[in-house]
């Protein structure tokens, strides 16, 4: 009888620290945004700072409205560039969401790439199975079409490029940047055979192509699902710096052990932060967002925060 009370007890408590993370993770943490700060030197010697704020996986639904009004108060952060490394809807009807929030940065030049839930709506699925390997979108399901052609032209009117497959420069703050990106390799949209064309009729039409007297351009690759196929080709191309987002970071870690999953071939402890890619002979700092939101049919995060990440750009020494 001892042992069997004993039993119960350890089995009680047991399903009252799960039930406990639970609560935690769904009610509470994944609301507990926060900015993550890091410095990444890749300017050219004597070139100014230049502030980059990261967003990703944001997810949006109309209801959210903390999420939007934190977003909104990002612009305090005053960054003199965006990266948005995709899925922003969450909801069929969340474009208005995504505009208020990031109406703010009007006039801030930066660039975007998609994820496949700017294109499709989540759908009910066992929240379980993202821990089986990387969630697929099977043949038997009818996905919600998402109005991307509205998102699209919401960004080009705040002044954003876009690098879906595509390459474009631009000049901030005295600094010359190359963009190159893909579409989302989650899906297998990403097209890395267009990657050296794109990037090389850029370098053609950019003006400083024949100033020999300014400083050498910074190659930045932007892509949604950091596969490690589309960081190797980033990395080849030449790219000094790499973001990316897709993973949640996990989305439930373990204290002390990190990441359970990436939702892609990506390892584990590359699942957030900023680190090095490293292809045989070059590599490139690899700048993975957490993200700032969930899908609506998997609402928590355990051990890892929704964040935003506010990345300033230095000179090399």
């Amino acid at each position: 009888m001892t042992r069997g009370r004993a039993a119960l007890g350890v089995l009680a408590a047991g399903a009252a620290a799960g039930a406990g993370a639970a609560a935690w993770g769904t009610l509470v943490e994944r609301r507990r945004f926060e900015i993550r700060w890091e410095t990444m030197p890749i300017l050219p010697p004597g070139s100014r700072d230049v502030v980059v704020l990261h967003l990703s996986d944001i997810h949006m639904a109309p209801w959210q409205a903390d999420k939007q009004q934190w977003l909104r108060d990002l612009s305090l952060v005053e960054p003199d560039f965006i990266v948005n490394t995709g899925d922003n809807l969450g909801h069929p009807t969340a474009n208005a969401a995504v505009e208020y929030a990031l109406e703010p940065f009007r006039g801030v030049p930066g660039a975007f790439v998609y994820g496949s839930n700017d294109f499709y709506g989540p759908s009910p699925r066992n929240p379980l199975k993202y821990f089986g390997g990387p969630s697929k979108l099977h043949a038997s399901a009818k996905p919600v079409d998402l109005d991307i052609e509205r998102q699209t032209a919401f960004f080009e009117s705040l002044g954003w490029l876009d690098l879906n497959d595509k390459a474009h420069a631009i000049e901030v703050r005295g600094a010359r940047f190359e963009l190159f990106g893909t579409s989302d390799a989650h899906r297998d949209w990403d097209r890395l055979d267009l990657l050296p064309t794109n990037v090389d009729e850029m370098r053609g039409d950019v003006p400083w192509s024949e100033d020999e007297d300014g400083p050498a351009p910074v190659s930045i690759g932007v892509t949604h699902a950091p596969y490690r196929r589309v960081l190797d080709a980033f990395v080849r191309q030449g790219a000094d710096a790499i973001f990316a987002g897709h993973t949640h970071g996990g989305q439930v870690a373990v204290p002390g052990v990190g990441a359970l999953v990436t939702n892609c071939d990506l390892p584990r402890k590359y699942a957030s932060g900023l680190h090095r890619w490293q292809n045989r002979t070059h590599w490139a700092w690899l700048q993975v967002s957490a993200g700032l939101g969930t899908s609506i049919y998997a609402p928590v995060r355990f051990a890892c925060r929704p964040e935003a990440v506010v990345v300033t750009l230095t000179a090399r020494v």
